[in-house]
């Protein structure tokens, strides 16, 4: 009985990890074209200096919320799950269904290979 639990369960891991969408390399180079266009005007990419969003710098692998000096909403302050790749992409594509009643006023960006790009550029910013 254990030996047919053990092989059901690793079929299903296998199965999820199968249907996990795979997050796309992006090309930092243009993902500063991007970042430049999409997200400067509201936020820099140097260390401790906010503007109207904290700042991006050292943003993968932090948690939301977390940069001082900023007055994050409610919302924001509450998520826990630390920026990954995966998330990142998720938020830039839809911040307001990621994060609701947090204070982006961004729409979001839809091109994959942009947030791919995007994602690769704040990658870099540590």
């Amino acid at each position: 009985m254990a030996d047919r639990k053990s092989i059901v369960t690793a079929a299903l891991l296998i199965l999820a990890a199968a249907q996990a969408p795979a997050f796309a390399a992006g090309d930092a180079g243009k993902g500063q074209g991007v970042f430049k266009e999409q997200c400067a005007e509201c936020h820099s990419v140097e260390a401790g200096r906010n503007r109207k969003g904290p700042s991006l710098f050292g943003v993968l692998g932090r948690a939301p919320g977390s940069v001082a000096d900023y007055e994050y909403s409610d919302a924001m302050k509450a998520n826990a799950e630390a920026w990954s790749e995966a998330r990142l992409n998720d938020y830039i594509s839809h911040p307001r269904r990621v994060v609701p009643g947090g204070k982006m006023k961004y729409d979001g960006l839809d091109d994959a290979g942009d947030r791919a790009d995007l994602i690769a550029y704040l990658a870099t910013l540590h």
